[in-house]
C-alpha cells in the first residue's frame, strides 16, 4: 500500500510537525508499505500530492493540519486518513467551544475569559479569575506563545504576544495540580503519564527537549483511576473521536480538570503518545500499524 506522509505545513508548529513526520516515517514498516514523504509549505500544494494515494498519514499539527481542514479536503477526494473526522478535529482545535462541550457535560474545566483580537482586555475580568492566570492562543498548540501570568502587567504583555498568533486569546484560571495525560487508541485507554516538568509548566522546550520534563507511566489510586479513565472515554464519545486521541488534564485535590483533547498528538520520538504505547505494548511501529487499520477501518463502517 502506498502511504503519504503529510508534515510541515503553514502553522507555527511547522517545526513539531517535521520532526513528527519524519519520525513516522523511519518507522513505518517497508516490508507493507510504499512511503512517500509529502513536505508541504502552502495550502495549494495538497491536492496535486495526494490525488493519486491510497492513504495519507496526516502528520501535521497546528492550523491546517488538526483544524478538520485537511480531513474534508481528503474526504472530498475519497482519500483515506490517519486519526478523527471534520467535526471531531474543528471541534477539539478550538479550546473555548471544547471547554464550552465540556461544561456542558459536566466535565470539569478550569474556568476562563476570551479575549479577540480587535476587543479591550477587560482586567476586571481577570481579577475576578485571580492570578495566576493562563493566557495562551485558542487554536494553538505545542504550548507555543503560553504563558502564566501573575500581574495585571504581566497579563497585557502575554496577550500582545498571543495576539501575534491567533486572534483570539484564551485567558484560563491557573489549576496547580498535579499533570496527567490519557493517551487513546480505537477507544481503549492506554497507560496514563505523569508530567512534571523541569519549569513553571509543560512548555514548548519541556516538551520536546530530550530531558525537559520527567514523563513517566503512574499507577493512580484505584477511585482516581476510574475517575479519570471515566472522563477520558467521556471526551471520546462526546466529540465522536476516532483512532488516536490524547486527552490533557490536571488532578487536585481529587477533582479532575480536562485542559483539552488533541486529535492529532505528537509523535516525535520525545512525544507522549509512543511512550504510553510502549507501556502497553506496542512498538512505535506496531502502533503506526494500529493507527492505519483503524483509519482504514472507520471508512469501512
Amino acid at each position: 500500500m502506498q502511504i503519504g506522509v503529510i508534515m510541515g505545513g503553514i502553522s507555527q508548529e511547522r517545526e513539531i510537525s517535521l520532526l513528527t513526520g519524519t519520525e513516522i516515517m523511519k518507522n513505518l514498516n517497508r516490508d507493507k508499505y510504499e512511503v512517500i514523504p509529502l513536505s508541504i509549505n502552502t495550502r495549494f500544494q495538497l491536492i496535486d500530492m495526494v490525488k493519486s494515494l491510497q492513504f495519507v498519514f496526516i502528520a501535521l499539527h497546528g492550523n491546517f493540519g488538526e483544524d478538520g481542514i485537511v480531513q474534508s479536503i481528503l474526504e472530498t477526494l475519497g482519500i483515506s486518513y490517519s486519526g478523527s473526522g471534520v467535526l471531531s478535529s474543528a471541534l477539539c482545535m478550538n479550546k473555548n467551544i471544547s471547554k464550552k462541550i465540556f461544561i456542558s457535560e459536566n466535565i470539569m474545566t478550569p474556568e476562563w475569559i476570551m479575549v479577540k483580537y480587535e476587543d479591550e482586555m477587560n482586567y476586571n475580568d481577570a481579577q475576578i479569575l485571580g492570578y495566576p492566570l493562563v493566557v495562551k492562543p485558542n487554536s494553538g498548540g505545542s504550548s507555543i506563545a503560553t504563558f502564566i501570568v501573575n500581574t495585571k502587567d504581566e497579563l497585557k504583555e502575554s496577550l500582545i504576544d498571543v495576539l501575534k498568533y491567533d486572534n483570539e486569546a484564551m485567558v484560563e484560571k491557573y489549576i496547580k495540580g498535579d499533570e496527567i495525560t490519557c493517551c487513546i487508541l480505537n477507544g481503549k485507554i492506554l497507560p496514563i503519564i505523569s508530567i512534571k516538568p523541569k519549569s513553571e509548566f509543560f512548555n514548548y522546550k519541556n516538551k520536546y527537549d530530550q530531558n525537559g520534563a520527567e514523563e513517566k507511566i503512574i499507577q493512580l489510586p484505584q477511585d482516581i483511576k476510574e475517575k479519570v479513565e471515566l472522563i477520558a472515554t467521556k471526551c471520546w464519545k462526546i466529540f465522536n473521536l476516532e483512532v488516536y486521541a490524547r486527552v490533557d488534564m490536571i488532578i487536585k485535590a481529587k477533582e479532575i480538570y480536562v485542559l483539552e483533547i488533541n486529535t492529532l498528538p505528537g509523535m516525535t520520538k520525545n512525544s507522549l503518545f509512543p511512550k504510553s504505547a510502549a507501556a502497553f505494548g506496542l512498538s512505535y511501529t506496531e502502533l503506526l500499524d494500529k493507527i492505519i487499520q483503524y483509519s482504514l477501518e472507520k471508512d469501512n463502517k
